[in-house]
């Protein structure tokens, strides 16, 4: 573990947190009352029925959406106490995001997309780090390529590498194998599970595969936008099992 990392500031935890779209009649409440818990140096899964609210909560975790009530803790920092400045700065610097949309600059190439939120910052990259990213990653013949010319999965891959290049304190992520065929998916699971393991790092992933929920140290179930549980140690058969009872699939 880096000897920088200080007691709590890994973690992120939400209160009461309430998201509500829209007004009226049309309004739909995608997150009720959600309160829970990313814990320092753990990797925990979001799992639950299309519509349960598990993007909307990894959105909120993480800065890029506001909630309509309740609070939100990125290490001891709340985001909701924060301008809109500082916001940016702190996602920047200790959060790193790996959703659907991969939101790579097209005209740029993989080598300069992966390294873009250390240039913005005024950063160099840890070398080391950088090159086992990389590698893990299956990027090293693909540096040199506009990322326009990619595929999905490769493309989805750029972006994990992106999000793990700063060594964030925490790394939210919205099906990061989704698109990505089941060796390419495996490894990227492998890796976000070492770099918890052995790095000391925080993940949080939305996830429809109960294979890769079980990768997790905690499962979160989401359902109609609550909280319905949370295990611990999970295995394969027991996700199912509980998403079986939610009334749905993953």
């Amino acid at each position: 573990m880096p000897d920088d990392r200080r007691a709590g500031e890994g973690g992120a935890r939400t209160v009461g947190l309430t998201k509500v779209y829209g007004t009226g009649d049309t309004a739909v409440r995608a997150l009720n009352g959600v309160t829970v818990e990313f814990p320092a140096e753990r990797f925990t899964a979001v799992v639950g029925p299309s519509g349960a609210g598990k993007t909307t909560l990894l959105h909120c975790a993480a800065g890029l959406d506001t909630p309509t009530s309740g609070k939100v803790y990125v290490g001891g920092t709340e985001l909701g106490a924060l301008p809109d400045r500082a916001l940016t700065r702190l996602r920047r610097e200790r959060v790193g995001l790996v959703f659907r949309s991969d939101n790579l600059v097209p005209a740029m190439t993989v080598a300069d997309n992966i390294t873009l939120p250390l240039t913005l910052a005024g950063r160099r990259p840890d070398r080391v780090w950088h090159d086992l990213v990389v590698r893990v990653l299956g990027l090293g013949n693909r540096l040199r390529h506009r990322s326009e010319r990619l595929s999905g999965g490769q493309a989805q891959r750029v972006a994990l590498a992106r999000a793990l290049v700063t060594r964030p304190r925490i790394v939210f992520a919205d099906e990061p194998a989704g698109d990505l065929d089941s060796r390419t998916g495996a490894e990227m699971l492998t890796f976000l599970r070492r770099a918890v393991d052995d790095l000391g790092q925080t993940v949080a992933m939305a996830t429809h595969d109960p294979v890769a929920a079980a990768r997790a140290d905690t499962v979160v179930f989401l359902a109609d936008g609550r909280v319905a549980d949370v295990m611990h140690r999970p295995t394969v058969a027991d996700v199912l099992d509980r998403v079986h009872d939610l009334g749905g699939r993953p």
